[in-house]
């Protein structure tokens, strides 16, 4: 079973991803900034990290940027509601940074599916 870290300072995101993505056939582990992502991975492991970008702590940008010189090939998801400023060029930002995917906020339930299977290789469940 492949295992997908969550990092989202927002709890009910957070929640939402971690059903969503169970009930899609993965494991899933929760972290509420990158500090905390950063910690879960080094305990626990991971296939794909989804990131939010704007976060108390350590950004979402700090910790892809973490990340590629640490584990160059572990795949990343950002996410953004971009604030006050737009999501865009964050994402921008993210992909730049060798994001393998990028989705602002809101996206649908198929738009995650779909972007982590293709990530990670697996058919997205029905």
């Amino acid at each position: 079973m492949k295992r997908i870290l969550v990092i989202d300072d927002d709890s009910q995101i957070r929640d939402m991803l971690r059903r969503m993505l169970e009930y899609a056939g993965y494991d899933v582990v929760e972290a509420e900034d990158g500090d905390d992502g950063l910690r879960q991975l080094a305990a626990e492991g991971a296939d794909l990290v989804i990131t939010d970008i704007l976060m108390p702590n350590k950004e979402g940008l700090e910790t892809i940027i973490a990340l590629r010189r640490t584990q160059p090939n572990l795949p990343v998801i950002a996410i953004s509601g971009g604030g006050w400023s737009g999501s865009l060029g964050y994402l921008n930002t993210a992909d730049k940074l060798g994001a393998a995917a990028t989705l602002p906020k809101p996206f649908s339930r198929v738009q995650m599916l779909d972007a982590v299977g293709k990530v990670l290789g697996t058919p997205r469940a029905a």
